[in-house]
């Protein structure tokens, strides 16, 4: 889709988008010189150089890309996804939104993965293949944490389905390959490296990207990353850009983590979830002073939900996650991902250090429930960036709130009009324009009743403080 995210100084600018990896770059050998007759020698036959081309394996791979067309209704898009876009007549009335994204077929009967941002609340979704049919596509299940949907391509049969590879396998400097339809321009073939892996760039709490030095723009979303086999490593989602172009600094999610969800939105149309019930927060320097830690590896639990897992196994408030089903923890932001693909009800052993010693401990993995946005939308068409819900007990509990007053943010899309007021996800919403909050309903009234004024005032309770956010709706 044609989604843009910024985030300036300091925040990070990204546009949603599929990358298509950009110009390669040649490798020189290392050589012995006078000034250092003992240094090592390195063949150029050692080191990887480009290939002569990649036609053969853009003739392989793009029989099963293809082009994803989705229509919404203005009304019904909300503030999710803030993208330009046109708005053509519409015969059933009102006018309707229009946007291109990209997507693979991941088996021959016609299931197709892209990005739910793509298809995020499309009333029409239509994939065209790169021999030009085209099917009637819906939703056959979608993950809003880790940003994947799984279409279906209705009537299709004998589709060209691309082999899913190791993203795990790959490493920073393999070359790579991905094609989808920047600005609506279908089939587009572009290559570069695997310039870093395990990126967390904010967008959710189980980030693990892929960066490429990709070209990526939009309309290319959910299209495949691939590695020299023609195997599809990661589904190519965003990129760091301050213009809203590409300046070869691109995001894949990996593939590993499709194929663990894939099968889930299948079957259930939802990912289900282990949850471990507790809060964590990164080890800064400062605080592994203040905890006697040697070193700032393992997640710190700044909170233990109340008869949660956690809090049944024993864990405390202050503890040091260092190691989880037998695998150690370096930082934080690997622990959700882990306690994610627990199996359900199944006891987990658990090393925290507690006062300077090492604490064994076992937890019964609990369910983690789906957290159900209600997204505000007003009838001004200006994009806000978020979505928010109501503060439900269960809510309140699990983030540790001392009332179910406000509306909770629930998503914010990296550089709209909310990200750049600098509201985040988590935060409270308790006024409008100095005037309480009730619930989303009357959240989504007082906008409404505010649709005329430049900037909108929000109070916002973070953690234990409140602050002002000037936020200026967006323009379409």
């Amino acid at each position: 889709m044609q989604t843009k995210k910024y985030i300036k100084k300091g925040l990070l600018a990204l546009v949603i988008a599929v990358a298509l990896v950009g110009a390669g770059y040649g490798m020189s050998s290392a050589v012995k010189t006078a000034d250092h007759p003992a240094a090592a020698v390195t063949k150029t036959s050692d080191i990887p150089m480009v290939p002569a081309n990649f036609s053969d394996l853009a003739e392989k791979v793009r029989p099963g890309v293809v082009n994803i067309q989705v229509v919404k209704s203005v009304k019904n898009a909300g503030f999710e996804f803030p993208f330009p876009f046109r708005i053509p007549e519409n015969p059933h009335g009102g006018p309707e939104q229009q946007g291109v994204g990209s997507g693979f077929v991941i088996s021959a009967d016609g299931y197709i993965l892209t990005n739910n941002h793509v298809v995020h609340e499309a009333t029409e979704i239509k994939v065209k293949l790169a021999d030009g049919k085209e099917y009637d596509a819906k939703v056959v299940g979608r993950d809003l944490k880790t940003d994947l949907a799984l279409l279906k391509a209705e009537g299709a049969s004998g589709l060209h389905a691309l082999q899913l590879g190791d993203s795990d396998s790959l490493k920073v400097g393999n070359w790579v390959v991905a094609v989808g339809s920047p600005f609506g321009l279908e089939q587009t073939v572009t290559a570069g490296i695997v310039s870093a892996k395990g990126r967390v760039i904010g967008s959710g709490p189980y980030d693990n990207f892929i960066q490429t030095d990709a070209s990526i723009n939009p309309g290319n979303s959910g299209g495949p990353l691939l590695n020299m086999e023609g195997e599809v490593v990661g589904i190519n989602t965003a990129i760091f850009s301050q213009s809203g172009g590409n300046v070869g600094i691109g995001f894949a999610i990996p593939v590993n983590m499709a194929k663990e969800i894939a099968p889930q939105l299948k079957e259930k149309g939802h990912v289900t979830r282990g949850w471990l019930g507790v809060g964590i927060q990164k080890i800064t320097p400062e605080l592994a002073k203040s905890f006697g830690l040697k070193e700032e590896k393992g997640a710190l639990v700044s909170q233990v939900v109340k008869s949660g897992p956690a809090d049944k196994g024993g864990l405390e408030t202050g503890d040091v996650i260092v190691e989880f089903d037998g695998k150690k923890i370096s930082d934080s932001n690997e622990l959700p991902r882990m306690v994610a693909s627990i199996p359900i009800g199944k006891a987990v052993s658990v090393k925290v250090l507690r006062a300077g010693s090492l604490v064994d401990r076992e937890v019964k993995i609990g369910e983690m429930e789906e957290q159900k946005e209600e997204v505000a939308s007003v009838s001004t068409r200006k994009p806000l960036g978020m979505s928010v819900q109501n503060i439900t007990p269960e809510i309140a509990k699990g983030l540790g709130l001392k009332s179910e007053t406000g509306i909770l943010v629930a998503r914010v899309v990296p550089g709209s009009p909310a990200a750049k007021a600098n509201i985040r996800s988590g935060d409270v919403i308790q006024q409008v324009n100095k005037k309480p909050v009730k619930d989303v309903e009357d959240f989504k009234q007082q906008i409404e009743n505010a649709k005329d004024q430049e900037t909108i005032l929000l109070l916002i309770q973070r953690g234990e403080s409140t602050l002002f956010a000037a936020l200026t709706p967006g323009k379409v």
